[in-house]
């Protein structure tokens, strides 16, 4: 493994991707488009609602889990789920400290149209960008995203 010493960082491009500047952008550009079509969620709810969709009655915990959201911040993204009618909780039976998180019929009602919103967000985000480049894009994340979690996984 090279040295990350001996590269000379971009200290704006490297402040630009640690600070989420195109997640930001793509986010608010798909808040515009979620707005045009009468889409009432945001892109942070659809990361919610996109797991739901693959998967309903999922314990609270797992979509922290797979989201990397704390409590906290995940229960007040359901509480605006519920309040639009796009989710409800339910008390686990098998474990009572434990809540589940179940699609409503309004939820289920809207996925089609918010992935045919959102693929069109990430048509124009990935406008002029190869195969190829997004490939390598793809596994630069990946292999930053793992160190991360590694480091972490250890000092957990």
């Amino acid at each position: 493994m090279k040295d990350i010493e001996q590269y000379d960082f971009d200290v704006s491009l490297i402040f630009a991707v640690l600070n989420g500047r195109v997640s930001a952008a793509i986010n608010r550009r798909l808040m515009i488009d979620f707005k045009e079509q009468n889409i009432d969620i945001t892109p942070e709810q659809l990361s919610v609602l996109s797991f739901l969709w693959k998967k309903d009655m999922v314990p609270q915990q797992e979509l922290c889990n797979i989201t990397f959201k704390e409590k906290p911040n995940m229960s007040r993204l359901l509480d605006s789920l519920e309040k639009k009618g796009l989710v409800m909780r339910r008390v686990d039976e098998n474990d009572k400290r434990n809540n589940l998180i179940i699609l409503t019929s309004n939820g289920r009602k809207i996925e089609q149209t918010a992935f045919k919103v959102a693929n069109e967000t990430m048509r124009k985000a990935l406008y002029n960008v190869t195969p190829e480049e997004l490939r390598m894009g793809q596994n630069l994340l990946k292999k930053i995203f793992n160190n991360i979690q590694e480091k972490q996984s250890k000092e957990d």
